[in-house]
């Protein structure tokens, strides 16, 4: 999934009434976007509460993770198409139909986890409890039976089931969005799991040309388009041995691998 859309607008122009024609167009792209998305997400909710009442937990699951794989995909197409963002989401393709394992990607932004759910089949993420209360948001990630992370013990085992029915996992190692640069401190949980899976690590590093969706920043702030998005593949990490001293030693190695790596980044353009 790798495609630029239209020529960038970032050039700068002399005639003041083409920098308000464009202005008026970024705005308009923007809250079109925006637009887009709620239909996207409010038009899915009564279908998921329904079908998660109603279908057996594992159908339910794989037609929850199928429809959201989807929606991103074309909702990502239409951005792009619009001029309002440009990715490069190409080498996540190569994850497809590889044995479980966790993806643990960086998280600068909001939008990081949609990025890798739109290219990644079957995917399980691990979520905050207030994304899955969202009324946008939580009516398909419950029926796509992702895992709310409130609870550390009921979260550890079932990521650990759901990367047994051989399913790959999406999980924040620094469990919120980046407010320290360039990585928070990491869970103690992505070891855990890892070690009692027995399941590589296998790092992303998002790389997000704005600020657009950091912490602190509101969903109706408009910023300057177009946006920018690359996920690439790090470095796949072996798991720990199952005991505390091995756990804190692979959580420090996955710490010190990020902070190399993301200090070396360029924001992508």
């Amino acid at each position: 999934m790798s495609y630029a859309g239209p020529p960038s607008t970032e050039r700068v122009s002399i005639d003041p009434v083409s920098r308000g024609l464009e202005a008026l167009r970024q705005y308009v792209v923007f809250y079109l976007g925006l637009l887009l998305l709620a239909i996207a997400c409010l038009g899915w909710l009564p279908f998921a509460a329904l079908l998660r009442v109603l279908l057996p937990r594992h159908v339910a699951r794989t037609l929850g993770r199928a429809v959201i794989q989807h929606v991103w995909r074309l909702y990502f197409h239409a951005l792009s198409a619009l001029g309002a963002a440009r990715f490069d989401l190409s080498e996540l393709a190569t994850l497809r139909g590889k044995p479980a394992m966790i993806l643990a990607p960086n998280h600068p932004t909001l939008i990081d986890a949609m990025l890798i759910a739109a290219c990644v089949p079957r995917v399980c993420c691990v979520m905050k409890g207030d994304i899955a209360d969202n009324v946008f948001l939580g009516a398909g990630a419950r029926l796509a039976d992702y895992i709310v992370n409130d609870a550390p013990k009921g979260m550890i085992k079932a990521a650990v089931d759901d990367l047994r029915r051989g399913h790959p996992l999406l999980l924040f190692p620094e469990g919120t969005r980046t407010e320290s640069p360039p990585v928070n401190p990491l869970k103690a949980g992505i070891g855990l799991v890892a070690a009692r899976a027995s399941v590589p690590v296998q790092t992303l590093i998002v790389e997000a040309g704005s600020p657009f969706l950091a912490k602190g920043w509101h969903i109706l702030r408009k910023p300057v388009l177009p946006l920018n998005y690359r996920v690439r593949l790090g470095r796949r990490f072996a798991p720990p041995q199952a005991n505390p001293d091995a756990v804190r030693s692979f959580v420090a190695q996955l710490h010190a691998y990020y902070e190399a790596e993301l200090s070396n980044d360029s924001p992508a353009g």
